[in-house]
């Protein structure tokens, strides 16, 4: 039975510096020092779940899934690209270098799916077959694999506004990124790609597509950010029930926040009314997603940390070291 005390809405700390709050993690920007001259970012993973456009929840240990499944991916691709990790000091931190975010984000797909108006999957079906500087043939049925994957890049939106897409040749008229970095990004987003089809495969898990975010370093070396492979940042099927929701047009077995999307559409418009407050055996449902996708992708058990009072006061004493 899980303990739904145990939950990290928040990680609002006044001794750190420069605080920046997003929807579901808190930052906070640490100063240069001589062994990181470009300074340091602390992310902490809050248990917040948002969805359209809005906070929905706080599921118990969201943040300790998300935090140590991409610390498994970042640990199992750092031969193809290095990444931002420094340390982490608590299951859901991850102290990183401070980068220079690129103004491009990378969404690798391998299959057509996507329930967005701006998704592959809804625009085939309105007849479009050039998306995002591709050509896609005839024929395609709803989550068929697509012959390769393929890269579909959108700017990085700031203030409210909405992230376009964008195509290669878009991208370089526009000053977005250089010749050599689009090459390098593209590159190693295919490559992180394929390892992570690879990986889930050997855990009976398909893939289907992610979001990448890339920064430089104050040497201009290109390095992943944020999180990588995680059920937040990507869109996984069970491989045993694909062939079946693919002959029969259904929507293949998944690990997302559907369970908690589907239960609030049901009750209200979440982009003009008030969120109805989520029951208690939904957030426990929800939670339970969550760790069994650590299990699935990583193959490993989860570990729920249950130290210090509450989750805000363990992570408080092990970020310490860091501000004192």
């Amino acid at each position: 039975m899980l303990d739904l005390s145990r939950v990290l809405p928040h990680a609002r700390i006044p001794e750190l510096p420069n605080p920046y709050f997003g929807k579901v993690r808190d930052c906070y920007d640490l100063p240069a020092t001589e062994a990181h001259p470009g300074g340091t970012r602390i992310l902490i993973s809050s248990d917040r779940i948002s969805a359209f456009d809005r906070i929905l929840a706080a599921i118990p240990f969201k943040g300790q899934v998300l935090t140590q499944t991409a610390r498994f991916w970042f640990d199992h691709t750092a031969d193809i690209c290095p990444n931002h990790v420094i340390a982490y000091p608590d299951p859901n931190v991850v102290i990183g270098q401070r980068l220079t975010i690129l103004p491009v984000e990378i969404v690798v797909r391998g299959y057509l799916a996507g329930s967005t108006s701006t998704s592959i999957l809804t625009q085939y079906r309105k007849g479009a077959r050039k998306l995002y500087g591709h050509d896609l043939p005839d024929g395609l049925r709803d989550n068929e694999i697509l012959p390769r994957p393929i890269i579909t890049p959108t700017s990085k939106a700031f203030d409210g506004a909405h992230d376009e897409p964008l195509t290669a040749a878009e991208i370089l008229d526009q000053g977005l990124l250089t010749p050599a970095q689009w090459e390098e990004i593209s590159a190693h987003a295919l490559a992180l790609f394929a390892r992570g089809q690879s990986m889930a495969a050997q855990r009976g898990l398909i893939l289907v597509d992610t979001k990448y975010e890339f920064g430089l370093d104050p040497d201009g070396r290109i390095l992943i950010a944020d999180e990588i492979h995680t059920p937040d940042s990507s869109r996984y099927w069970r491989a045993d029930g694909y062939a079946e929701a693919l002959a029969t047009g259904g929507r293949p077995p998944s690990f997302d926040k559907d369970v908690i999307r589907a239960w609030v559409v049901a009750r209200c418009d979440p982009y003009h009314q008030p969120i109805p407050e989520i029951p208690p055996q939904m957030i426990e449902q929800t939670a339970q997603t969550y760790i069994d996708a650590f299990e699935a992708i990583t193959g490993q058990p989860f570990v729920p940390d249950m130290t210090g009072p509450s989750p805000l006061d363990r992570v408080r004493a092990n970020l310490a070291p860091w501000f004192e």
